[in-house]
This record gives C-alpha cells, structure tokens and sequence, in this order.
C-alpha cells in the first residue's frame, strides 16, 4: 500500500557552486554519497549532486515531515552495481522508516540542466497491521 509520494526538480548549475563548499557538502551528503560525486567529474558530477539532492526533498515530502524532518545525511542516496539508485538510510530516517515497515522506492532523471526525483514509500505491511 502507498503510504506516500514525493516529486523534487534541482537545478544542476545551482550544485556546482554548493559543491565549491565543504560545509555544505557536509550538510547535505552522507560519506558514502561524498564518495559517489568524489569519483565523478564536470557536468555529470553536478547532475548527480543534483539528482541527489532532489532525492532527498522527494523523500521529505512523501514523508510529510518537510525539511526539518530528518538529517539529510541521514538520506543517502547511492547506486547498486547496475545504476540503480537506492536509499540507505541512517539515524532517525531509518528508524522511522523500520518502524512504519516501509520500503523506499526511487527514480532519477535528468536532461538539459535538471535533475527530478521521484519516491514512494511503500508499506511492507499488511493493510490495517
């Protein structure tokens, strides 16, 4: 069962200044996603940032917590082998997330400049449980 939906649109240009600064970087990404945009280079690093970025507010609004709810590092957003992005949540975002035994589904996409993201939370429970 959908227990929420969230949709975010980033501007990569708008990253590219934000990653010149490590505090921000700190702020807004995990290690491992430091990692991630650390071996990537030029435009395809700033899509990336921007892709993740967007992830993480997608989340927050199909949460219904808003900005404030969560550590953004606590949203990591990383990518398996294939590609695929993925979310490893940390600290109270995991918690929550294990709590409402919710999985969290992510879809990534970016063109001409913009990176969108998309999630949905789904529950793993049983409807009334």
């Amino acid at each position: 069962m959908i227990q929420g939906v969230g949709i975010d649109l980033c501007e990569a240009q708008r990253m590219e200044k934000c990653l010149q600064r490590q505090a921000f970087c700190d702020h807004v990404f995990a290690p491992a996603e430091q990692e991630l945009l650390g071996g990537l280079s030029g435009s395809r690093r700033c899509e990336t940032a921007a892709a993740n970025f967007a992830a993480k507010e997608a989340f927050l609004k199909a949460a219904g917590t808003g900005l404030g709810g969560f550590a953004l590092t606590d949203l990591a957003l990383l990518r398996a082998p294939n590609g695929a992005p993925y979310f490893a949540l940390g600290g109270r975002a995991a918690a929550w997330a294990e709590q409402r035994g919710l999985t969290v589904h992510v879809s990534l996409t970016h063109e001409k400049g913009l990176a969108e993201a998309i999630v949905l939370l789904e529950s793993r429970r049983p409807k009334g449980e």
